[in-house]
């Protein structure tokens, strides 16, 4: 019995190790969202950091329009920083799904 302990406790540490280089190699992407048929661009590294706006002049006649693009471009490139990131944390668990709200490490 001790000896699977020690063998769960070692999976354990093992999957810890391979969710704190997943989480590090997110917060290094940068992803860009768009909208208005990539009118408006925003680059969002892992960390969820602005690095980057790009507005087509165009949009710029429209001041609320010209606002809601940029929401909508920068909600698009959170929604890809997400989806990298469970895509990423999906592999350094191999698969095992973490109960909602626990967090690793533990």
């Amino acid at each position: 019995m001790r000896g699977n302990i020690a063998q769960l406790m070692q999976q354990a540490q093992k999957m810890q190790e391979n969710v704190q280089r997943a989480q590090e190699e997110v917060a290094k992407i940068e992803v860009t969202g768009s909208a208005g048929g990539g009118m408006v661009n925003v680059t969002i590294t892992g960390r969820m950091e602005c690095r980057k706006v790009r507005i087509d002049p165009s949009v710029l006649t429209d001041p609320e329009m010209a606002e809601d693009l940029v929401v909508a471009a920068f909600n698009d490139a959170v929604n890809k920083v997400n989806a990298e990131s469970q895509a990423r944390m999906s592999v350094a668990t191999a698969g095992m799904q973490l109960p909602p709200g626990m967090k690793m490490p533990f």
